[in-house]
């Protein structure tokens, strides 16, 4: 007979154990990057070091550890691999040239004093006609960047002003992931949860576009006496390397029509790459080796074969539009998203995360307490878990009860995992999203993140909101969570006498 392998016995995971690695991962994070520079990756490696260790302490195996980082890192494989067809997409959009003919058009039609606010606004539409914050960015986002670097602007302003557009459409489009996911999560309907986000992203959307024209105007004066030297020089460029006509778009309506379409988004990402590829063959005189390689490693001005064209004597604000996108240059938001979803897997096998949620609810006594934590319980999952809809997921179930029995509809549930887990994660330099962000835009999380302003407002208007009770729906007799609400009630009676 084989020796049976030994079952160690599992203690019971305390609050002090449980929020021990968070804690750990919240200042190694605070102090190892924002103040002395040190790689992220490192950081959240040593931080699933730490929970594991404490989950070995707790009886838990190393192979229920790994486990749960498979587990993790299997539901997020399907994420992982648009990061990567974005990369190719941008790779051939450079190269086929819409991408350029994009940035071409927006430096002769685009006013510099409204630079800001229309990348905001143009981002905003497109995300909420598309359903999706990082396609946007990655498509529009990356030619209004080009737009900004031909124009000598701020990039972290413009940034700031393409992640908020970008999140807005996220929060607020019926084809966003997210905006689907918090009513599921919370227990409320779909559209009642979009008008009722109105009350916090309204206000916010108003604030952005004022922000955004009173900068844009103050940089724009300056870009208008510095600049039109290198704006001519950037259109000549443009013209002479690329053959602009009516097929070079095709790929954005491509992309477009499939969200608008709800298409899987692989599936259309590829086609619209296709067309790309073949733009780039046909009208721009590139061959395939070269289409790949771009697709590949991204595209680089030594492919460039035009006649009387030569890249060398190029300004530096042309290599800075052209040379982008390629599969390679996702790789660095893969690694990083493994690392964070190696502690969020070695967190999970404890249930930690848990714990520390119900140690958050026991403590709520009114509304604002419990909007309050709400967002930051949300707030602490995308730190800890680095995944937004996780982040949505988790404290949408751990408080829809709650919001019932105090009466509150789940719709204000809803608004407010929405106003902090979604915008907070592209804010958030070790989560996919920020890393994606930072690296699709060329500028770093922590420079873009003042100028984001969606990402903030909500969460102030919610407390406000909360505070005040202005905007919050309460449960009445006839509502559909009436009888809920009555039942829990009486359940908690009950277990009082």
């Amino acid at each position: 007979m084989g020796k049976e392998k030994k079952v160690r016995e599992k203690k019971e995971t305390t609050f002090f154990l449980a929020v021990l690695p968070i804690i750990a991962m919240i200042l190694l994070l605070g102090i190892g990057y924002a103040v002395c520079g040190l790689n992220v990756e490192v950081l959240m490696l040593v931080s699933a070091a730490i929970a594991t260790l404490i989950a070995m302490y707790l009886g838990y195996s190393w192979d229920d550890v790994m486990n749960s980082i498979v587990g993790k890192l299997s539901k997020t494989l399907p994420a992982i691999f648009i990061l990567i067809i974005v990369g190719f997409l941008i790779g051939t959009w450079e190269i086929g040239g819409t991408i350029p003919m994009m940035v071409y058009y927006g430096l002769k039609v685009i006013n510099p004093s409204y630079l800001v606010v229309t990348a905001f606004l143009v981002t905003a539409i497109v995300s909420v006609c598309t359903g999706t914050s990082w396609g946007s960015a990655g498509t529009i986002g990356v030619a209004l960047m080009g737009v900004a670097a031909g124009l000598g602007a701020p990039l972290p302003i413009v940034a700031g002003a393409v992640v908020s557009g970008a999140y807005f459409g996220d929060k607020m489009s019926p084809l966003s992931d997210t905006t689907n996911l918090a009513p599921i999560a919370a227990g409320s309907n779909l559209y009642d949860h979009i008008k009722h986000m109105f009350w916090t992203t309204g206000p916010g959307f108003i604030i952005c576009c004022i922000v955004y024209t009173v900068v844009g105007f103050k940089i724009g004066s300056g870009i208008g006496v510095g600049t039109p030297e290198n704006v001519g020089i950037i259109l000549n460029t443009l013209d002479n390397v690329y053959d602009f006509n009516i097929l070079i778009i095709l790929p954005i309506i491509i992309v477009l029509a499939g969200a608008i379409l709800k298409k899987p988004t692989i599936p259309v990402m590829l086609i619209a790459s296709a067309f790309a590829i073949f733009n780039a063959v046909v009208f721009q005189g590139f061959n395939l080796v070269q289409c790949f390689e771009s697709a590949v490693n991204g595209f680089k001005l030594d492919m460039v074969q035009a006649a009387g064209v030569d890249s060398a004597t190029f300004i530096p604000e042309v290599t800075r539009l052209l040379e982008r996108g390629g599969m390679s240059s996702m790789l660095g938001v893969v690694l990083i998203s493994f690392c964070a979803y190696a502690f969020a897997g070695s967190l999970a096998v404890t249930g930690s995360l848990d714990i520390v949620l119900n140690k958050v609810l026991s403590i709520v006594k009114t509304t604002f307490g419990l909007v309050s934590a709400t967002i930051v319980s949300c707030i602490t999952a995308v730190f800890v878990t680095s995944n937004g809809q996780l982040s949505i997921l988790l404290p949408g179930e751990m408080f829809r009860n709650a919001y019932i029995k105090r009466g509150l509809e789940p719709r204000n549930l809803s608004r407010t995992l929405e106003d902090s887990a979604t915008v907070v994660e592209p804010i958030t330099p070790w989560t996919a999203a920020g890393v994606y962000m930072a690296t699709t835009l060329g500028v770093p999380t922590l420079s873009y993140l003042p100028w984001a302003c969606i990402c903030y407002t909500g969460v102030i208007f919610a407390l406000i909101l909360a505070a005040t009770g202005i905007g919050v729906m309460k449960i009445k007799e006839g509502s559909p969570y009436y009888e809920e609400y009555i039942a829990l009630n009486k359940e908690s009676a009950d277990t009082t006498k």
